[in-house]
Order: structure tokens, then sequence, then C-alpha cells
């Protein structure tokens, strides 16, 4: 699964997202769609606490792993 994450650089704050991928990436977009209607910057985005289910979902969500490298980026 590929994550492109649009970022404002100086507030942090997400303006946007692309996945691209098979399974799991259609579920996703709603992650980034609340985010967005809340205004959330990236290093939120980063601490959220999602579900894990070992049959169902890694323990690093594709959705964190973006989220946290973008936010190294940023500082």
């Amino acid at each position: 699964m590929t994550v492109k994450l649009i970022v404002e650089r100086t507030s942090g704050r997400l303006l946007g997202a692309q996945l691209v991928g098979r399974e799991g990436a259609a579920l996703r977009v709603n992650i980034f769609a609340a985010a967005l209607y809340t205004r959330m910057t990236v290093e939120d985005l980063a601490q959220l606490d999602l579900g894990y289910a070992p049959p169902f979902s890694p323990v690093w969500d594709p959705v964190l792993v973006a989220a946290n490298e973008t936010f190294k980026l940023l500082r």
C-alpha cells in the first residue's frame, strides 16, 4: 500500500491524502476523511489509537506509518 499525505508545512495541518493498494485501502480513506473534517495536524494523526486485530491489520497501520514519517520530516 502506498500512502501520500499533503500537509501544510507551517502548521502541520493535513490538507489531503491519497492511498493506492489492494486490501484495506478503501477503508483507510475514512480515517483521512475524519482527520480532514476535524482539521487534524499530522502530529494528531500520528497519535491516533487505531484498532488492531492480527488477522485483519498490521501492528503499524500504513496510515500511522505515513503520519509518523511525515511528522519527522516537518520537525
